[in-house]
């Protein structure tokens, strides 16, 4: 491989951004394609399935063969909230493949005890973020009812195009987030990304069915489209 190209590569995946690399099998030609670069024709519908599915192989495009290698960065999911929700969806999403953070700084809520074999972090979102920020590949789950809490993430998220973001709460409780994020900045557009009522709706009603609901919105959102998410209005 040319050395410019694998440092390109090596660079991609250190900054965590989704790539592929391209190989013409014919002429042993190689091409990095970031996600959202522009690719026509049958090996840009290819190159877009690639990105979506996050698998690599061989194809034919126009007449010619190609390789497609992809480098996705491993999934990641915060769940801001320590509570009995987060109790089973952490281990589910682990399972699912997701690099899983619980945060929350009320250690009432907060202990390993609650969180085995869970990275939990017991201290507020802005100091425990620090180290691995939301980027677009992460899920941006807020489950404390606690504005203090769960705005700052939610701001976040949405300003770094994670894939998923959703928080718990009632349509009166999320009108009033609506005002919040409203005065600190963010437009309708942005805003319209929180899924709020969280979760797939499925009439789960335990803890552990709201975790699969949420597990399963995750997973669609992640699987749902190569190219960036488009806005799209709360649930009513």
């Amino acid at each position: 491989m040319d050395p410019h190209l694998l440092r390109k590569l090596n660079e991609a995946r250190r900054e965590r951004q989704a790539v592929i690399m391209l190989t013409d099998l014919s002429e042993g030609r190689n091409r990095l394609v970031k996600k959202g670069d522009p690719v026509s024709g049958e090996l840009g519908e290819a190159v877009t399935k690639a990105f979506r599915s996050g698998k690599s192989g061989a194809m034919e495009a126009e007449g010619q063969r190609f390789f497609i290698n992809v480098h996705l960065p491993a999934p990641r999911m915060v769940i801001i909230g320590a509570v009995h929700i987060s109790q089973a969806l952490a281990p589910m999403a682990t399972m699912a493949g997701f690099d899983v953070r619980v945060v929350d700084p009320r250690t009432a809520f907060a202990t390993p005890e609650r969180f085995e074999n869970v990275e939990l972090i017991a201290d507020w979102p802005e100091d425990a973020l620090k180290d691995r920020p939301i980027d677009a590949f992460t899920a941006l789950v807020a489950v404390t009812h606690d504005p203090k809490i769960d705005d700052w993430p939610l701001i976040t998220a949405l300003k770094a195009e994670a894939f998923y973001v959703g928080a718990l709460g009632s349509r009166k409780t999320h009108a009033r987030r609506v005002e919040r994020l409203t005065q600190a900045g963010l437009s309708e557009a942005d805003i319209g990304r929180i899924d709020a009522p969280i979760g797939a709706d499925i009439g789960a009603q335990s803890p552990q069915e709201i975790a699969v609901a949420i597990l399963a919105q995750v997973i669609a959102a992640l699987r749902k489209s190569a190219q960036p998410t488009s806005s799209q209005p709360p649930k009513e």
